[in-house]
């Protein structure tokens, strides 16, 4: 499995594979009914039991990789530290240290060190996201106003 530290873009052969593989899964997903459903692993014969919803989770893993995104499954209690929340964020490690202490960002120390909840990096980012995309209608909404923007 891929770590935060090193996660890359599917070559254009996985892509290929996952869309194929997607579109594939996809149908019989929404087939299934029972909460875990059998798979073959035909070059073994191996049969596996797994959860229904990993499988939906495995088929959202093939449609990312078929958009060509990066992908990384993180368990939701990870922490991380404060450089990399910083370049999860697109910003300064003290930047970054600045918003903990303004308490934009809960956090908690380990000796000197901070550690962020990865989900609460990534909510932060969520809400940073529709901010910005706030301002950005209020700025067009602006210009409409003052007669600089013809839609």
């Amino acid at each position: 499995m891929e770590t935060l530290d090193r996660i890359n873009r599917p070559s254009k052969a996985e892509q290929k594979v996952a869309m194929q593989s997607y579109d594939s899964l996809a149908a019989v997903i929404e087939q299934l009914s029972a909460e875990k459903t059998e798979i073959e692993i035909e070059e073994t014969k191996d049969k596996i039991v797994v959860p229904l919803r990993a499988l939906k989770l495995f088929g959202g893993i093939l449609k990312a990789m078929s958009e060509g995104k990066p992908i990384s499954i993180v368990p939701l209690a990870t922490e991380v530290t404060t450089q990399k929340a910083a370049e999860m964020l697109g910003c300064s490690r003290p930047h970054l240290v600045k918003l903990l202490e303004e308490g934009k960002i809960q956090y908690t120390k380990v000796g000197k060190h901070r550690r962020i909840v990865f989900e609460d990096v990534v909510e932060y980012k969520k809400q940073m996201k529709a901010e910005q995309k706030n301002h950005l209608i209020d700025m067009i909404n602006l210009d409409e106003d003052l007669g600089l923007y013809d839609p």
